[in-house]
């Protein structure tokens, strides 16, 4: 298997946020697109601990993104650099950040099924 950006299927597009994933076997690929000031923290509500509960690995290709872990320890990911962020955060931009990361599907799919009801109540970003 093997894909370039725009074979990846668009799997959400809400106002400037734009993600694209597909599923390759045990792991689900996804290119992200987020302008500054998108917050999941609010998306996330309704998961264990208000977090998302999947582990992500990837690259920040432009901007930067900031993680707050359950313990309330924070990191910020910027373009250029590779990152492994475990189970149980949230995450915001306070500039535009794109990134590819890798996913279990098993559990990924849960956590955009939330994402995508959240996304149809109300907006990303604030």
């Amino acid at each position: 298997m093997r894909y370039t950006i725009e074979d990846i299927p668009v799997e959400m597009v809400a106002g400037d946020i734009r993600t694209r994933g597909v599923e390759c076997g045990d792991l689900y690929i996804r290119h992200i697109d987020l302008p500054a000031g998108v917050d999941f923290t609010p998306l996330f509500v309704g998961l264990p601990q208000d977090l998302c509960q999947c582990p992500h690995w990837g690259q920040v290709l432009r901007g930067a993104i900031t993680v707050r872990y359950a313990d309330g320890r924070e990191e910020t990911s910027r373009a250029g650099e590779v990152y492994h962020w475990p189970a149980g955060h949230t995450g915001w931009t306070t500039e535009g950040v794109t990134f590819l990361e890798l996913s279990p599907t098993a559990d990924i799919l849960p956590v955009l099924d939330h994402l995508g009801r959240q996304l149809a109540a109300g907006p990303a970003s604030g």
